[in-house]
């Protein structure tokens, strides 16, 4: 274009009645009557010519035919939709529907062509000018979408300035995207490249948009060659993703996007989104989930509907999503316990905006406080129970023993002994793989609670008539984003510049999005018969190390050059590896794929009633070796590691 035409479509980019035509597309009524003046156009050419070499009758006859064919042509429109895609954003589904249109027109003004002169006795359409007119509405129709497809792309190209991104694959998904984002207004993306997956070599361009071949050698390579450090992907490919394929190109400084919505810019649904908007960073949450659970929900419906339950711990992070999956299942009544009043709050506002049917009750309360857990179960007489309250940081137990007992022990020693006294049906425990050959505090305080909760079970099947209430444990690892865990801390040391922490180069944990691990607790909830602990495909475990390297990656930076990773060394009860099954243990499959039944060692009611009262009376003298000791002796395999508590180990030994 010539210098004179640049600075006129400048100027004319400039024009505020442009940026308004260009940011809204135009109203399909008015794309139909340019395809039908097209069409009319189009019949006035072909009889105008033909009558000029012919005579093909006179104007007022050709006329009418005119009208035929543009109500024929007309009715196909509407019957494929031909006018409904936005024209700026037209590829290869608008082709087609426009082949449909023109094919079907011609075919039907055909037949109509030949049924007249059968029974007419004459002939009333020629079917070769049918052809003609065919091929001129064809070809203006494309050439009108061309051309404001042109101008489209002028006018916005000469006013922003955009990031240069290459799109991931060369599917038509892939290439609906590249040319959305070409010409979106405002836009912040020029897509420069596809980057195909396709083992068959590919050399070619799609709407000027150059397809290249991957190959993990030639990655560093095609990015320079096309000035860009940003791969642009859809959500659909996220799978992808999360295999080994994103090291690919974090390794090589390869920023990595997502658009979140693909049906967005789904041409159908006649809006002209931003799609940049919806274009965001990827995250490390993304990166280690996995793909969505399938629950049995017309089960969960059908225990949980119109009953009343009770979930403590609801204002932490998996005691907030087990609410907001019981309310989608028209619970009678929500009643939600816990001893933080802001995140309580601030789910009461959450529920309230999004649930505003819901019946819901909270309560500000300890669950070590008895008479206030009684008053609550008197109350309200909840058939369910879902108990997550519980201490859960390591280093923080493993410095408050007494802490850990009263809340992880005797709180969940409450609810449960309230659960059998008001007859609940169902009480699942949230427990962790901490508990499995513990090695800190925290880890045999759970164990010790998941002892009590099964051998209650057990007891009440031996000394009780008819039914009783059915106890389950549920067993899973770290939980992705929740409250003060490892993901939400590397961030903050990333956004703070560094350094990033691990605490060794080796260790390693199974990590589970919130959501899922909620999804399986409810399941779990809803098939157990009682006294089972069930556990939970957690998958891979994960390198925290290989973690902390990925967010770096994923932020842009550079691990150890940009952003430093040191260790820290092992926490006082932390250790290398986390398990989710006792060595003796066994496990049963259940109906659910992703959840197992461990085969745990029992114990009987009274020896754990023993115990506790041993306990009870240690907390009271506040004497934290003698606690220590004796949630030993309940749980002969804690051996603690890498923690002042170790002495105790030695101690036990020599004894026995």
């Amino acid at each position: 274009m010539s210098i004179f035409g640049r600075r006129f479509i400048i100027r004319l980019s400039k024009m505020s009645f442009v940026k308004i035509m260009a940011a809204t597309p135009a109203p399909r009524w008015m794309v139909l009557l340019a395809d039908l003046a097209i069409v009319a156009l189009s019949c006035i050419l072909t009889f105008t010519l033909n009558n000029h070499i012919q005579g093909d009758g006179p104007l007022y006859s050709l006329f009418f035919k005119s009208i035929i064919i543009v109500l024929v042509y007309l009715l196909f429109s509407v019957v494929f939709k031909s006018f409904q895609y936005i024209v700026r954003l037209s590829v290869i589904e608008d082709i087609y529907r426009i082949v449909l249109l023109v094919i079907s027109s011609f075919i039907f003004l055909t037949i109509f062509a030949l049924a007249f002169e059968i029974f007419g006795g004459q002939r009333y359409y020629s079917i070769w000018n049918l052809f003609i007119i065919g091929v001129f509405s064809f070809s203006l129709m494309m050439c009108m979408r061309l051309v404001v497809k042109y101008l489209y792309a002028l006018i916005n190209g000469a006013t922003v300035v955009r990031k240069p991104v290459i799109v991931l694959g060369s599917a038509i998904n892939s290439f609906v995207l590249a040319s959305a984002l070409k010409n979106e207004v405002d836009g912040q993306f020029d897509p420069v490249a596809l980057l195909s997956l396709a083992d068959k070599k590919i050399d070619t361009t799609v709407n000027g948009i150059p397809i290249v071949k991957f190959t993990p050698n030639s990655i560093s390579e095609i990015f320079e060659r096309y000035k860009c450090n940003t791969l642009l992907f859809l959500s659909t490919q996220i799978e992808l993703m999360r295999s080994d394929f994103a090291d690919v190109f974090l390794k090589n400084n390869i920023k990595l996007i997502m658009l979140n919505q693909v049906e967005e810019f789904d041409a159908e649904s006649g809006l002209m989104p931003n799609l940049s908007t919806h274009v965001r960073d990827i995250k490390i949450e993304d990166l280690l989930g996995r793909e969505t659970i399938k629950n049995n929900n017309p089960l969960i419906e059908q225990l949980i509907r119109e009953q009343v339950v009770l979930i403590t711990g609801a204002a932490g992070s998996i005691g907030s999503e087990i609410v907001r999956q019981v309310a989608l299942f028209n619970a009678k009544e929500v009643i939600l316990v816990d001893q933080a009043e802001t995140p309580m709050h601030e789910l009461q506002l959450e529920l309230e905006e999004h649930f505003p049917d819901m019946k819901v009750k909270l309560f500000i309360g300890d669950i070590t406080n008895y008479s206030r857990m009684d008053n609550i179960f008197k109350q309200h007489r909840p058939r369910y129970v879902f108990h997550a309250a519980a201490y859960k940081h390591v280093p923080m137990m493993e410095n408050n023993p007494s802490e850990a007992i009263y809340t992880n022990v005797f709180g969940t020693k409450n609810i449960a002994d309230l659960s059998v006294k008001y007859d609940v049906d169902k009480f699942v425990m949230i427990s962790t793989d901490k508990a499995v050959n513990p090695t800190n505090v925290m880890g045999a305080s759970k164990r010790i609670a998941e002892i009590y909760v099964q051998s209650l079970f057990f007891h009440q099947k031996k000394t009780r008539d008819g039914q009783c209430t059915r106890f389950i444990t549920t067993r899973f690892g770290n939980v992705l984003g929740s409250n003060g865990s490892v993901i939400p801390r590397f961030r903050q040391q990333i956004e703070e510049g560094g350094p990033v922490t691990v605490t060794h180069r080796d260790i390693i944990r199974y990590f589970m999005t919130i959501p899922e691990a909620c999804q399986l607790v409810l399941e779990a909830g809803c098939m157990g018969r009682g006294g089972e602990i069930y556990i939970f495909d957690m998958g891979k475990p994960i390198k925290i190390y290989d973690l902390a390297s990925r967010m770096i990656s994923l932020a842009g930076l550079i691990p150890n050059k940009d952003i430093q990773i040191i260790e820290t060394g092992l926490r006082p009860g932390e250790k290398l590896y986390e398990e989710l099954l006792n060595d003796k243990e066994l496990t049963l499959a259940t109906t659910h794929q992703k959840i197992m039944i461990a085969k745990v060692r029992t114990y009987e009611y009274n020896e754990i009633q023993s115990h506790l009262i041993n306990l009870e009376l240690m907390l009271k003298c506040d004497n934290l070796h003698d606690i220590v000791a004796e949630m030993k002796c309940i749980v002969p395999e804690y051996i603690s590691q890498n923690s002042k508590w170790q002495d105790i180990d030695a101690e036990l030994k020599i004894e026995k």
